[in-house]
């Protein structure tokens, strides 16, 4: 391996039913036609072994709900504190641990709802002159409309607008589907977008992705 090669950690796991493992297919091969060295990871020890954490460029979480211990959280916040990026979608980092309030911190938001599961929805650019989707249109989404807790501090690429067929309460609200923000030295990378992994066949979801895990990376 070059000195100068990417690296990337992909760590998959938690609730299957978001297709983890399917998704690394999607982005792992991506990552390497980048020029990474990808490695994958089924558990989340993967984020005790601080030499190897400082070493990388960039981690992509794919693990919904579930529980993280105390040492294993401290080695993922600790290593994006110190740089290395973050990128990732939907419950995989933003449904990740609920208990976990540092976390949530980190990744400036937490998934509370999907009124009505899964149905057709638009996403709508809000920041054309932003790279990470510049060139795109607004889209249509067959899928989850994820209702967030979301951080202010966010810099909002991408909204959805939710119309009160299922909750009247909340008809007309606003809310972030993409977002990057700083958390100490790293770029922090999300999106609500990709529930299952034919998801992105959705050409601007798949290059949305793409694009916010190389602006991501360290």
């Amino acid at each position: 391996m070059s000195d100068t090669m990417k690296r990337a950690l992909m760590v998959w796991g938690g609730w299957l039913g978001h297709e983890p493992a399917q998704c690394v297919e999607i982005f792992a091969p991506f990552l390497r036609s980048q020029g990474y060295d990808v490695t994958i990871s089924d558990t989340l020890d993967a984020y005790l072994n601080k030499e190897i954490m400082a070493s990388l460029d960039l981690i992509v979480p794919l693990w919904t709900m579930g529980t993280i211990t105390n040492e294993q959280e401290k080695g993922l916040l600790e290593a994006v504190e110190s740089g290395v990026g973050i990128g990732g979608w939907h419950g995989g980092m933003g449904d990740s641990f609920r208990n976990n309030v540092n976390y949530q911190f980190m990744v400036g938001g937490q998934w509370v709802a999907h009124p009505g599961g899964v149905i057709d929805y638009r996403v709508n650019i809000t920041r054309p002159d932003d790279p990470l989707v510049a060139g795109l249109s607004d889209f249509a989404m067959h899928s989850e409309q994820y209702y967030m807790h979301v951080d202010p501090s966010n810099e909002v690429l991408a909204t959805t607008t939710f119309n009160g067929e299922i909750c009247p309460w909340i008809d007309g609200v606003v809310m972030p589907v993409v977002w990057k923000r700083r958390y100490g030295k790293a770029r922090v990378f999300y999106t609500s977008l990709g529930h299952v992994a034919k998801d992105f066949g959705v050409p601007e979801a798949l290059e949305i992705v793409k694009r916010g895990l190389l602006w991501a990376s360290k």
